[in-house]
């Protein structure tokens, strides 16, 4: 979802740029029509990306890895200069954990452990964790509407339950590498020719 200041805030106008962006969005709305006309305690939150174990394999962390245990090309959409900023899932579900014991019915939280960081750097550091050749990055060409920065303010959530992230970002990645690692029996099934694909949008599902 294209944010058109630097931080998305509660009142901040919604432009998504993509189909998928688009339902996220509505998503939002309905839920918020609903306590409105109804009065149905609801919490929204809206989180940065999330990484950690058991993240199904054709998203950008786990797909690296596994592509990179593989020894096949990493693709780099458009480059890779797109800024996403990170969180451990674990600091995720955490915050979410507090929002239902503190959160406010009708409110909008943004969640996020502010680690911006492009979609090149985050694939050349997880090939230095592998020991691995930044020669197996391939750039491919870019998804249809990605987004070139995803960038929220989570003060809101500090100022009214108290949560901060607790995991460091590098320390949290290298967990992440060494789990697929250790772990091919669960994404072996998972990492199909579809999933691990280049450019998987270009492929009939």
């Amino acid at each position: 979802m294209q944010k058109t200041r630097n931080h998305l805030q509660r009142h901040d106008i919604l432009k998504p740029s993509n189909p998928y962006s688009a339902t996220k969005a509505s998503a939002d709305l309905l839920v918020e029509s609903y306590h409105r006309t109804y009065g149905i305690k609801c919490i929204t939150t809206r989180c940065t990306n999330n990484f950690g174990p058991n993240q199904f394999p054709e998203k950008l962390i786990p797909k690296t890895i596994i592509r990179a245990t593989k020894n096949l090309k990493v693709p780099l959409y458009g480059g890779g200069n797109q800024i996403r900023s990170w969180i451990y899932v674990l600091d995720h579900v955490q915050a979410i954990d507090v929002l239902i014991e503190k959160g406010k019915s009708g409110e909008v939280y943004n969640i996020t452990a502010w680690n911006e960081i492009t979609n090149k750097s985050i694939v050349e550091k997880i090939l230095n964790l592998m020991k691995k050749s930044l020669d197996l990055i391939e750039n491919v060409g870019d998804r249809p509407g990605h987004d070139k920065r995803y960038s929220i303010d989570a003060s809101k959530i500090i100022k009214a339950t108290g949560w901060k992230p607790k995991y460091q970002f590098d320390q949290a990645l290298q967990e992440t590498v060494s789990w697929y690692q250790n772990n091919k029996s669960w994404w072996e099934p998972l990492a199909d020719e579809k999933t691990l694909h280049p450019q998987p949008w270009t492929v009939h599902w």
